[in-house]
């Protein structure tokens, strides 16, 4: 085998993202949770393949699926603008198991305010490390603004959670059961936004075509970020929105009991 071209653009994706499965692909690549198994020099070795073959220089008997599994493990650790290894929690490797097991006892334990502001807490705590971990732009965040943003988030997190919970007490308790999407889905228009406060003080950076930075700007900035909030929100439909109405038919039935605890 010859070897491999320096042609091959691995700044964009591998599949074609103008197809449903070309996104699909791309997307499960990205959020594979076995990408979280990796040791550190696993991570180390890919990032060294991935900056070796931007400089222009190939790793001797590389071949292109190689190549992008790779770029693709480099992508799930490191932060595209800085290079800082992300921590754990914060890739997006990470999403499917944090999320699946947050979600599931925000469902759960809706019932009871102390399990109630608990698991609000973690949420907006593993949301906010997320946010963080990916922001765009190396610009630098202080502690104290990343404190600010943290406090400011998990706490309107909460109090709209414990608000909504007060105001449908004597509602319907399926009515109750959406109180944690309607909780997350509030606090995702406080927590990303302020989370990424420096994105909208200075910019994002913006480049042509070919990578070259052109400069940064504030409103792309807003865009990007009111589209993650959008995102955000219409993520959490099938998980927090769906389950609600099923466990409330499921709860009618005699063979499953209803837990008074929970």
């Amino acid at each position: 085998m010859g070897e491999l071209p320096l042609d091959i653009n691995i700044q964009e994706p591998r599949w074609d993202q103008s197809t449903f499965l070309g996104r699909a692909r791309h997307f499960f690549t990205v959020t594979d949770p076995r990408n979280l198994l990796l040791s550190g020099a696993q991570l180390e070795a890919s990032r060294t393949i991935v900056q070796n073959y931007r400089a222009g220089v190939v790793t001797p008997g590389l071949t292109e699926d190689q190549l992008w599994r790779a770029k693709y493990v480099y992508d799930s650790a490191f932060h595209p603008d800085t290079g800082e290894k992300v921590v754990l929690i914060g890739r997006m490797s990470a999403q499917v198991p944090m999320n699946m097991t947050i979600t599931g006892c925000m469902l759960t334990f809706y019932r009871r305010t102390p399990t109630v502001v608990f698991w609000q807490w973690v949420n907006q705590s593993f949301n906010a490390i997320v946010n963080y971990s990916n922001r765009s732009g190396d610009a630098p965040i202080t502690v104290r603004q990343l404190g600010t943003a943290y406090v400011s988030a998990t706490t309107g997190a909460v109090a709209t959670a414990l608000g909504l919970k007060s105001l449908t007490k004597h509602l319907p308790a399926l009515v109750g059961r959406f109180v944690p999407f309607a909780a997350v889905a509030a606090a995702n228009c406080i927590n990303i936004p302020l989370m990424r406060q420096r994105e909208l003080q200075v910019g994002i950076p913006v480049t042509d075509e070919a990578g070259q930075r052109l400069g940064h700007s504030v409103t792309a900035a807003k865009q990007g970020i009111f589209q993650v909030v959008v995102s955000r929100i219409c993520m959490a439909i099938p998980a927090m929105a769906i389950p609600p109405l099923i466990m409330d038919r499921l709860e009618k039935r005699d063979f499953l009991k209803v837990d008074p605890v929970s």
